[in-house]
Parts: C-alpha cells; sequence; structure tokens
C-alpha cells in the first residue's frame, strides 16, 4: 500500500510504499524519541519518495553522529529521517501520516541502544 504524510506546515511532503496493515512500527524511548513522540516506520530508501521540501529540511546529530536526525526549518516537525538502527532505510513519523495505518506497535528500548538493536536484529533473522 502507498502512505504519503509531512511536516505541520506542508512545506515537507513524502509517500512511501509500505506492506498492508496492521503496519510494524517502533516505539523507541531514547532521549530524542521520548521528547519529541516520534513512532517509527521504517521504509526501505528504494519504497520512499519526497516529493516536496528537500531544501525545507535542516539536520541534527549527537552522540555517534550516525543519525541525521531531519527537521523542517520552518515548523520544526521531523517528519522522517535516516536513523542509526537502520542505514537502508528511512523512519517515517507514523504521527506525520495524512491517514494512518493499523500499526502493530513494538517498544525498543533506545536508552540501551547497542542491546536492543541486538534484539531486534535476532528478532528479524538478521543477527
Amino acid at each position: 500500500m502507498e502512505i504519503s504524510g509531512g511536516c505541520h506546515c506542508g512545506a515537507v511532503r513524502f509517500r512511501a510504499r509500505v506492506p498492508d496493515p496492521p503496519l510494524p512500527a517502533l516505539n523507541c524511548n531514547c532521549s530524542v524519541c521520548s521528547m519529541t513522540g516520534f513512532l517509527h516506520i521504517i521504509v526501505p530508501h528504494a519504497d520512499f519518495t519526497l516529493s516536496s521540501g528537500e531544501q525545507s529540511l535542516t539536520g541534527y546529530s549527537f552522540g555517534t553522529g550516525a543519525a541525521n536526525h531531519l527537521f523542517c526549518a520552518t515548523c520544526g516537525v521531523k517528519s522522517f529521517y535516516q536513523p542509526r538502527s537502520h542505514p537502508g532505510a528511512w523512519s517515517v513519523n507514523a504521527h506525520c501520516l495524512d491517514s494512518p495505518p493499523a500499526l502493530e506497535i513494538a517498544q525498543f528500548d533506545g536508552r540501551n541502544w547497542d542491546r536492543a538493536k541486538a534484539a531486534l536484529d535476532d528478532s528479524h533473522g538478521a543477527g
């Protein structure tokens, strides 16, 4: 199925191809995700299209610098970003979708990132 969404002011817009619902989503408790309320839907780069707003995006990195948190420079909303945990995919914020599908939400212990990533890999056979 196809999903679409974007930031609050509408400058940043995207669409993506995802599996049929319920769509897997991750609820991370790391410092930035818990403060911003980000709910992750992982979308491979090849299945994601930025429709508009590339010039409106500004980035923020911290810690290892592996993640590139992208925000709309106008409204400040992070509708998607490049996560450290999935270097071949974008993380789309379920809260920024135009019509959110049914989600199957799993917890991700981002405060203990290395252990949580290993557990995630093991549960998906990538470990």
